[in-house]
């Protein structure tokens, strides 16, 4: 009797371990991924603060026309992706003798972009018509001063390759781009910072085929006229500065 008391005691002793050691487990791998889910929150908060900050860092707004500096390399590629996004193609160009309005030709993509980057940029800004050639043409886009100098040398340096094909001639009051005389150019490539209208009527049809037509007067031609008969050194440069501001109006 003794025996049986004692085996049944041992019995209900082992069921009862048992079953504590099993709670214990439970609780032992019910707390585990909680400790890891903490384990993933500290470290995904820590990630996004990180990135946070590294955002922070990168100044906001700047694009790649506020920064570049053009050359030979990059001009075209630049412009290429400029004349997307910027469709403007009407400019007023003032001067103490009035107002010329010159509308861009969007079939001279580069010549069209190049100029009213330089606009954006205000270059042209405090520059003269600067040779003047009587019953021919009046040029403008150049100066003597050392801030005309600083403007182009923060631009960059750089020259466009003629378009010629798109048929368009120098009729009287087209403004086209004179090729750079400052390198050995075979080629006839522009010289960006500077323009000429055609004065001569009913045109400078020599012209055609060596430099790139990409705009005309639509208003003001009597203001180009009175700027053509401003008398000049041995230079071409009227004794007279005629001085221009120059601004997008559509």
């Amino acid at each position: 009797m003794l025996r049986n008391t004692l085996s049944l005691f041992t019995i209900i002793l082992l069921i009862f371990l048992t079953g504590c050691q099993e709670n214990a487990k439970k609780s032992s791998f019910g707390s585990t991924p909680s400790a890891k889910e903490t384990l993933r929150g500290t470290k995904s908060a820590h990630d996004e603060q990180k990135d946070s900050v590294a955002q922070d860092s990168i100044p906001k707004n700047i694009k790649v026309e506020d920064t570049i500096v053009l050359n030979d390399d990059n001009a075209i590629p630049f412009f290429f992706e400029y004349n997307k996004e910027h469709k403007e193609h009407k400019v007023k160009i003032a001067t103490k003798y009035g107002d010329i309005i010159i509308e861009l030709y969007r079939e001279t993509p580069y010549h069209r972009s190049n100029f009213i980057y330089l606009t954006r940029k205000k270059y042209f800004d405090g520059t003269y018509f600067h040779r003047v050639v009587k019953n021919f043409i009046i040029q403008g886009g150049n100066s003597d001063s050392r801030i005309t100098a600083e403007k182009r040398t923060k631009i960059g340096r750089y020259l466009l390759p003629p378009d010629t094909r798109k048929g368009f001639k120098h009729h009287r009051g087209v403004i086209s781009m004179p090729s750079s005389d400052d390198v050995d150019n075979p080629h006839k490539l522009a010289s960006p910072f500077e323009f000429f209208i055609v004065v001569q009527d009913p045109g400078a049809y020599h012209l055609d085929g060596n430099y790139t037509a990409f705009g005309r007067v639509v208003q003001g031609m009597d203001v180009v006229d009175k700027i053509s008969e401003l008398p000049t050194d041995d230079r071409e440069w009227p004794y007279e500065g005629v001085r221009m501001k120059v601004e997008i109006i559509e």
